[in-house]
């Protein structure tokens, strides 16, 4: 099997994605990775952390393993002359041009993968960009009409029915068919991105103890409920819906392969506490993988050589595994390891 071909945007230049991609050229993985990024950036970045750096011109159809002190890089150039630790939003149109970069290379088959390192939702927004987040953009540059976000810390995997909405708007939000296209999507994911047969999947519901029979709210007898007996029908084993605050017990995770949460801060604490630095986060249903750091832009580590790469590492590691594993399940070749 060839090798992985990944392609990395660091996303926000003040933050320390432009750190963690130095970081990443010392010790680099086995795995063809191109940069998406500024080249001069990045050697000014490097030279602020004493560390040694070469920036070698990407040549599209020509995959080699990353070698110690050097980055392969696509040079996309920033508009504005970028201090360390400061936002500036004249930068932000680059930060998107990146992402555009490296997802139409994904989409043309150019790169197996994409791997995101943070962005700054809010100089994006003061740039007067209506940006949410990676999980949207790609979406819509993808021209997909869903995707799920899930983030993975070791074997815990957790998706999420909505994402980067209000708390005031969920309910309104969790739909039968919006449950029934999420959980889909995390079997399909987990039966070709994961090599998992027969996915487990525990769904939480909306409400303090699951809506208690509907003295608590409604939405899981209306909505929830009907979803999860129609996938049931289906043949998928999904479980549900649990209350979010018994759900994350080892009595139930040692039963699921991934877990269905309704919001965002329902789930994603519980799995940040079990792999804070190590987690990724993972969009399911575009046409390519991609992996994120599950951290922000840091700006207060940028230059100091106190970032941990933690997370970006495994983001690389997740991102190839699923792609090897993606690839073997279109070929029909069977699976590969389960993570």
């Amino acid at each position: 099997m060839q090798l992985p071909r990944l392609v990395l945007t660091p996303g926000e230049p003040a933050g320390i994605g432009i750190d963690l991609a130095v970081q990443l050229a010392q010790s680099p993985p086995a795995a063809a990775i191109v940069c998406m990024a500024d080249a001069d950036v990045l050697l000014a970045r490097a030279e602020q952390l004493r560390l040694p750096l070469k920036i070698v011109p990407y040549q599209p159809g020509k995959a080699a393993p990353m070698r110690a002190g050097e980055l392969v890089c696509t040079d996309i150039r920033v508009a504005e002359t970028v201090a360390p630790g400061r936002l500036n939003p004249g930068n932000a149109a680059y930060v998107l041009q990146t992402l555009e970069c490296a997802a139409n290379g994904c989409l043309r088959g150019e790169f197996d993968a994409m791997v995101t390192g943070p962005v700054q939702k809010s100089v994006l927004n003061d740039a007067g960009i209506p940006f949410t987040g990676h999980t949207e953009y790609l979406c819509s540059l993808s021209g997909v009409e869903h995707v799920v976000m899930m983030l993975v810390a070791g074997s815990l995997r957790v998706a999420l029915v909505t994402t980067h909405v209000p708390l005031q708007s969920v309910a309104a939000l969790i739909t039968r068919q919006l449950v029934i296209d999420t959980v889909r999507k995390v079997q399909r994911a987990l039966q070709d991105d994961w090599a998992i047969a027969r996915p487990r999947i525990l769904v939480a519901g909306l409400n303090p103890h699951a809506g208690e029979g509907g003295h608590l709210g409604r939405e899981e007898i209306d909505q929830i409920i009907p979803a999860i007996e129609l996938l049931c029908g289906e043949g998928l084993l999904v479980t549900g819906p649990l209350p979010a605050d018994t759900l994350f017990t080892p009595s139930h995770l040692q039963e699921a392969d991934a877990v269905v949460a309704m919001y965002h801060d329902q789930g994603l604490p519980v799995l940040k506490h079990v792999g804070f630095g190590q987690a990724v986060n993972v969009t399911l249903g575009l046409p390519f993988v991609r992996t994120s750091v599950d951290h922000g832009t840091a700006l207060d580590l940028v230059g100091t050589g106190r970032a941990d790469p933690g997370s970006l590492q495994a983001a690389l590691a997740q991102a190839a595994h699923m792609a090897g594993n993606r690839q073997r399940a279109r070929q029909g070749a069977g699976p590969g390891m389960p993570s």
